[in-house]
């Protein structure tokens, strides 16, 4: 099975042109103030207008109002909504959209429950626990806490970088990988070499 690569947090229209051109298949834009990585929304808007077909655009939000998310969806045509924080299943399936849900995860995650009661999200995104924060710390997980039977398809983050990887699509065989620090030349700044050698390495592997 082809592993599919997101590249999350992006900021600028040349990071979005060498995602696109090293061969991605969606890439985030991150609506939470508090993160390095935030985009606005006219920002987004135009970023997303300079997509070419076939890449995916993806929101982030964490805890968001749903007043702010419908403004978003009013301005940004974004193809998938993440959600990153303490949503419930009706918070996320609310704006009738397509979605993912994040899911921090160490030894006390239940994953199987998760997939239950998140059972119209399109994916489970799993990244590592790291208190007070909703991600992106470039922190990997156990990935041996990840159930086989899981009966969502897997979307694996968390420390992932161009050295790893490999690894981890060969031994976690996810649908997809996402990645935002690992390929980064310093916050919110993403470097073109790390990100098609990190495109490059996931493909190879599946």
């Amino acid at each position: 099975m082809a592993v599919r690569v997101k590249i999350c947090g992006i900021t600028r229209l040349q990071d979005l042109q060498h995602a696109c051109v090293a061969g991605a298949d969606a890439v985030g834009f991150v609506f939470y103030e508090k993160s390095p990585r935030h985009v606005s929304v006219e920002a987004a808007a135009e970023l997303v207008r300079a997509l070419p077909p076939f890449v995916q655009s993806v929101g982030l939000f964490v805890d968001a109002e749903p007043a702010f998310i419908e403004r978003v969806l009013q301005t940004v045509s974004l193809d998938l909504l993440q959600f990153h924080g303490n949503e419930t299943p009706a918070d996320c399936a609310r704006f009738g959209r397509p979605y993912i849900k994040a899911v921090r995860v160490n030894r006390d995650t239940d994953l199987l429950k998760c997939a239950a009661d998140f059972d119209a999200a399109r994916g489970l995104l799993l990244d590592a626990f790291v208190p007070g924060v909703p991600g992106g710390t470039g922190e990997r997980f156990d990935w041996g806490l990840i159930p086989p039977d899981l009966s969502k398809p897997v979307i694996l983050s968390g420390g992932l970088t161009p050295d790893n990887v490999a690894e981890a699509v060969q031994r976690v065989r996810p649908w997809a990988v996402d990645v935002s620090s690992g390929v980064e030349a310093t916050k919110g700044i993403k470097d073109a070499h790390k990100i098609a050698q990190f495109i490059a390495k996931a493909k190879e592997a599946s």
